[in-house]
């Protein structure tokens, strides 16, 4: 991938990940909207700094052919993921959701179920419509 192709994806990552998840904390949290759409996006380019140093050292160890990955490889491509972003986004949910760690951490594995699961699914998808669109020869063996 391109490093303006991982910008891309990056973004419609969050972007995606936004519509979906601040109804989500929402109700969850019982905080307004205005508290839940900041605090994602915070979290949110927090994410896509560790989504593109993240990816760029996977691709690196792993190889850069992101169609030809398995449901292990993409289990284990996420997990590695969340489990480094839970370090950085729990100090910043305990300073505005004014919450314990333990109930932070609880908050933030129940994020980090969803996002694993979103990562997996948008990451399969996104590699699907790429090997389609950008290299459709890939896609019918041509």
């Amino acid at each position: 991938m391109t490093h303006k192709e991982r910008i891309l994806h990056s973004l419609l990552f969050e972007a995606f990940a936004l519509v979906l998840f601040v109804p989500l904390a929402m109700f969850v949290t019982q905080q307004s909207a205005a508290a839940m759409t900041g605090l994602s996006i915070t979290l949110s380019l927090i994410a896509m700094g560790w989504n593109y140093l993240y990816n760029l050292i996977y691709d690196r160890l792993f190889g850069a052919d992101r169609a030809a990955r398995g449901l292990r490889q993409r289990i284990a491509h996420g997990a590695g993921f969340e489990g480094g972003l839970i370090f950085a986004t729990i100090p910043v949910l305990m300073l505005v959701l004014q919450e314990d760690f333990l109930t932070v951490l609880i908050m933030d594995l129940g994020a980090v179920v969803f996002f694993f699961v979103y990562a997996i699914l948008f990451n399969w998808a996104y590699d699907q419509l790429r090997l389609r669109f950008v290299h459709p020869a890939a896609a019918t063996g041509s």
